[in-house]
């Protein structure tokens, strides 16, 4: 009954805000359903009406709605004016000009997400749009449940005094909720912020400021505590509004998500619409930070036709597939806060009517694996350590197994390998590859959950060459994307039918690249242009005229090459080149990859050398990681012990081999080092001294960020004491 009246309040609300004007290149974009379809067809068996949506039906204000279909949104062309010519701006409630190009089939007029969600309701309004668990038992709300679910969170916000341009911060774990506020946000004429969970008050307290934050939204007490320790400092924030558990205690200005939909009933639907009608593609609608590896967190902006634009055809080159020929499903896990969850997650997720199914909180600590099982995903993305933790795990399982059992999977990865790196375009395999994949590869994938999964993806940091080649020896393909906050994501994209091993695809078509200042290998800087590329730095003139060039291209930052087919491979960072006391340019990454490759009981490698008369690294050990906190612990992984067995150690923890110096390991380790250093292209690129750290690189540690990308200036300023006694004469 809920899910009924929710259909007939969509039908309402649809009639009065729907868009009829023509979007850029495309055909007339109508939010009007059929009123047949509406009703008969709802939501498909399996996805029963959700308890996030009772009550919630809107029939108050939607039979205050004129039936007439006739009432167009506002045109909102983003053809600029002469006060909007710049390519770029630093305020929040600035303009920029767009980068269309007239001879590019990709450079549709641009929309706004209130819009592109229009055209999704009109054709997948009746499909699952968002899956999540509730005591137990998986519940789905449909695409007509969630664009009214999204309104409501709108009018709330309005009605708590969200102003133009100012934020809405999030500050929890992925959930519907986190859907609806930043949808709502956004359809409110906000600007969604997210915050990373792990962040401590200080830095939720500098973010805060810095958008501008109306309103904060939590997702637990351990959340809420944090910003109350720090609201006073805050004279932008008006209210917090919390989901999940309910807080503890009455708390002054602090509302739950019911009470937050509550208010949003008591804004007439108009209201909402008066706000839509003055929205524009080229405004901001969503802030990203930066991690801050380099210096203080960067409030990238990025405008409404960033994304839909990057939702639409950094999907495409992708082959991300809209619902109507293949409904995706995707498991939705990864900080939404990092650009690559949320263009992936929530807003892709609009543009093709793709089901995303929320995982637990505890999903890096090891239940992903069980919602991977329950969902099956038609695709998936994780950054690298996601699919090394996986690998590792999948090797502890084998090296615990029986002999034959280890004998057969091994012969069918070997079997594979060879296949995928010899006919990596083929899908013809001969008869040993399908013997492999039929018996013994497929049963791998299924306990994975992957056995539907048609898309791998990894992003936001570099993959060891070691991760890719062990999942194409499971038939698992991991395709790469490149891109940065300031790209509103991929950039580059690989794909089924656009892949090489270790590249990161080609550029999305509507996309520019280039490389400038290249040297004779051909490695250059990563320069990028098109409608991906961000507003501006919020608040940072200069940094965003060192990002931005007077031709409105965007400096990377990043060294790469491109191959003859255009195929990008990145080489390391600019900033991350070391540059030894001798002038050598050394980039570290294929140095520190090179170590690892041949040392398998090496989790982490640490190049240094900056200034100084040679090279030296910093090493940790593979060790498991705490159930609960997912912290290193100091026992080794089975592959580490394996590997000490192997080389005459009995060590299985890493104090045995770091406290003892183990003769065994510390032998292997600098034999390891020494074939490193005879694969180089010369002496300076020799590593001469190392060291294994006590504990293992993490998040809680400070050595790495929240996308487990290293944080290579904290690294050296926390083992500063051991890095200086390699250079003591």
């Amino acid at each position: 009954m809920p899910e009924v009246l929710l259909l007939r309040g969509a039908r309402s609300i649809l009639r009065t805000a729907f868009l009829s004007r023509r979007p850029p290149g495309g055909p007339r974009c109508v939010c009007k359903l059929s009123l047949h379809a509406w009703s008969l067809r709802g939501a498909r068996p399996h996805a029963r009406s959700s308890s996030l949506t009772d009550g919630h039906t809107l029939s108050k204000e939607s039979r205050s709605h004129a039936l007439d279909l006739s009432s167009p949104e506002q045109a909102n062309d983003a053809q600029p004016t002469s006060a909007e010519e710049a390519l770029w701006t630093t305020r929040a409630d600035g303009r920029v000009r767009l980068r269309l190009d007239p001879s590019c089939p990709q450079q549709q007029r641009a929309y706004t997400v209130h819009q592109m969600f229009c055209r999704a309701l009109d054709q997948y309004g009746h499909l699952p749009a968002l899956g999540f668990k509730r005591q137990g038992s998986w519940e789905r709300i449909t695409y007509a449940q969630y664009y009214l679910q999204a309104r409501r969170a709108a009018k709330g916000f309005l009605k708590l005094g969200l102003e133009r341009a100012h934020s809405v911060a999030i500050l929890g774990f992925n959930s519907p909720e986190w859907f609806f506020s930043a949808v709502g946000t956004v359809f409110a004429g906000g600007i969604v912020t997210g915050i990373y969970t792990t962040s401590s008050p200080e830095a939720c307290q500098y973010i805060a400021q810095d958008c501008r934050a109306n309103i904060i939204v939590v997702d637990a007490q351990k959340q809420l505590e944090k910003i109350l320790k720090i609201w006073h400092d805050l004279p932008q924030l008006k209210a917090v509004v919390t989901y999940g558990d309910p807080p503890v205690g009455k708390v002054a200005k602090v509302y739950t998500m019911e009470e937050l939909m509550e208010l949003g009933g008591q804004v007439p639907e108009e209201d909402l619409d008066s706000v839509l009608s003055t929205q524009h593609p080229n405004q901001c609608c969503a802030l990203v930070y930066t991690s801050g590896t380099t210096g203080s967190p960067k409030g990238v902006m990025l405008s409404q036709d960033n994304i839909t634009w990057t939702a639409r055809y950094g999907s495409q080159a992708g082959s991300i597939q809209p619902a109507e020929v293949q409904q995706e499903v995707v498991v939705s896990y990864l900080p939404l806060s990092h650009i690559a969850a949320q263009i992936y997650d929530l807003w892709t997720g609009i543009q093709w009517g793709a089901q995303v199914c929320f995982a637990q909180p505890d999903a890096l600590k090891g239940s992903l694996v069980d919602t991977l099982r329950e969902v099956e995903p038609t695709s998936h993305m994780g950054v690298p350590r996601v699919w090394e933790k996986i690998m590792e795990r999948i090797q502890e399982v084998v090296a615990q197994s029986g002999f034959i059992r280890r004998k057969v999977l091994l012969w069918a990865m070997s079997v594979m390998l060879e296949h995928n790196l010899t006919c990596p375009s083929s899908d013809l395999k001969p008869f040993a590859a399908r013997l492999a994949d039929h018996l013994v590869l497929a049963k791998v994938r299924q306990a994975l959950g992957l056995a539907k999964c048609q898309k791998s993806f990894y992003g936001a940091a570099p993959m060891a060459a070691e991760t890719q080649r062990f999942f194409l020896g499971l038939n698992i393909r991991l395709y790469s994307g490149y891109g940065l906050s300031e790209t509103s994501g991929p950039h580059f994209m690989s794909s089924p039918c656009n892949f090489r091993l270790y590249s990161s695809g080609k550029v999305v078509p509507g996309c520019r690249a280039k490389l400038v200042n290249q040297d004779a290998e051909g490695i250059g800087e990563i320069c990028m242009w098109g409608r991906t590329v961000f507003m501006g730095y919020l608040n940072m003139e200069d940094k965003t005229r060192e990002a931005i060039d007077a031709d409105g291209w965007l400096h990377s930052g990043d060294l790469g090459r491109l191959d003859g087919d255009g195929f990008l491979y990145i080489t390391g960072r600019l900033k991350e080149l070391i540059i030894t006391a001798g002038g050598e340019n050394v980039p570290p990454v294929p140095i520190e990859e090179a170590v690892k490759m041949e040392l398998p009981l090496v989790s982490s490698a640490m190049l240094i050398g900056d200034q100084r008369k040679f090279l030296s690294m910093l090493l940790t050990l593979k060790c498991t990681l705490d159930p609960d906190t997912c912290d290193p612990t100091d026992a080794l992984t089975e592959q580490a012990v394996e590997f000490c067995q192997r080389v005459g150690s009995r060590a299985t923890r890493v104090s045995e081999i770091v406290g003892r110096k183990d003769e065994a390991v510390y032998r292997a380790i600098e034999e390891g080092i020494q074939r490193v250093n005879g694969n180089a292209a010369a002496r300076p690129y020799h590593i001469q001294k190392w060291a294994i750290l006590e504990r293992d690189f993490s998040i809680s540690g400070g050595e790495l960020g929240p996308t487990m990308k290293l944080k290579r200036p904290a690294v050296l300023e926390k083992y500063k004491d051991i890095i200086d006694s390699f250079y003591l004469e």
